[in-house]
């Protein structure tokens, strides 16, 4: 069997791995860590956990368990001390502080919801992420993308991690023994460079003999990712891999419905649902790969979802994308590839 290597975290991660689990492929889920909003970030500041939101929904999309125990994993706290709290948070920070440390819970975790494959948390330290604007300003926390009118004023210049995070060892060994690496779905800034900026993962990646795919983003967000064309998200993330590493990059071949595209352009201005450029000057050392990925049911709002107003209501769909993804790696059927530009 193949092995699969995938590289995110939140939804975009959740609707990557709830495709691939249902294929025959070894599925290695290695997880962002900077996430500090929400119930998970008061879980961090409370008991001095590592963030245990984005390792459950991976933990979730792979879980052959029960429809109500997968259901308890997502159960929101509505009342009392617990309000806002997710129920499969604290189950993690919980086995964390039992089995001693956070890889450790996980793997519990693992046995306990009978995962296909591995949740891998890209590192073990404290993650911070710190987000510096066009204005010089300097943001702290994954939490402020979501939240601070600043970064949709002036816009975002560069991000990193402070203190340096180290790599987990599972993570590179993961990523070692990959013959298929999936970079995203996922936020830029908030999902998927965090991983990126941790000390050993872009120099394994980089080493790796995989094909390295790049799920590229559907929209933009306004003071983030603005006017981002297919090439310009697949240069940044070529840029944290230090090298042009990308070998295929995965985009719609077709685009949402107009009514959606209004309705997002509304939210985050123009532009803001991404395009391949039409340059024909664009030289280009990955092959953008076109199928018809997208989610055609509507999006249904948690309204617990305290965040939910910044979310994307254009996605991708769970099954294509894993159908997608095998083509590519020699496992599925070619013709599900449209085109290669």
């Amino acid at each position: 069997m193949k092995n699969i290597v995938t590289i995110g975290g939140g939804t975009g991660s959740f609707t990557l791995l709830s495709g691939l689990k249902k294929y025959p492929v070894n599925i290695s889920a290695i997880v962002s860590m900077a996430d500090d909003g929400g119930s998970t970030g008061r879980l961090r500041d409370e008991l001095g956990v590592l963030p245990p939101g984005d390792i459950r929904q991976c933990l979730v999309a792979l879980s052959n368990s029960s429809d109500t125990l997968r259901e308890l994993m997502n159960y929101r706290f509505e009342n009392g001390g617990l309000k806002g709290h997710n129920f499969g948070n604290i189950l993690l920070s919980a086995l964390e502080k039992i089995k001693g440390g956070f890889s450790l819970g996980v793997r519990e975790a693992t046995n306990i919801l009978g995962v296909k494959g591995a949740v891998i948390p890209v590192s073990e330290d404290t993650m911070t992420l710190y987000i510096k604007l066009k204005n010089n300003k300097i943001l702290i926390g994954e939490n402020q993308l979501d939240h601070n009118r600043d970064i949709r004023k002036y816009g975002i210049k560069n991000v990193y991690l402070k203190p340096t995070a180290k790599a987990n060892r599972d993570a590179l060994s993961a990523i070692k023994n990959a013959d298929v690496i999936v970079i995203g779905p996922g936020d830029h800034f908030g999902s998927i460079i965090p991983n990126l900026l941790v000390d050993g993962i872009s120099e394994a990646i980089k080493k790796s003999k995989a094909k390295v795919v790049y799920n590229c983003n559907l929209t933009n967000k306004k003071g983030q990712t603005e006017n981002f064309d297919v090439d310009k998200y697949t240069r940044e993330i070529n840029t944290y891999l230090k090298g042009e590493r990308i070998d295929f990059v995965v985009f719609p071949a077709t685009q949402p419905d107009k009514d959606l595209q209004d309705k997002y352009e509304k939210r985050e201005g123009k532009n803001s649902v991404v395009k391949i450029s039409d340059d024909i000057k664009i030289e280009r050392n990955y092959k953008i790969v076109k199928s018809n990925v997208l989610n055609e049911v509507p999006i249904k709002k948690n309204k617990e979802d305290k965040i939910a107003s910044t979310r994307s209501f254009i996605r991708h769909d769970s099954d294509k994308l894993a159908k997608v993804i095998l083509a590519i790696s020699e496992i599925g059927d070619e013709k599900l590839i449209k085109e290669i530009v």
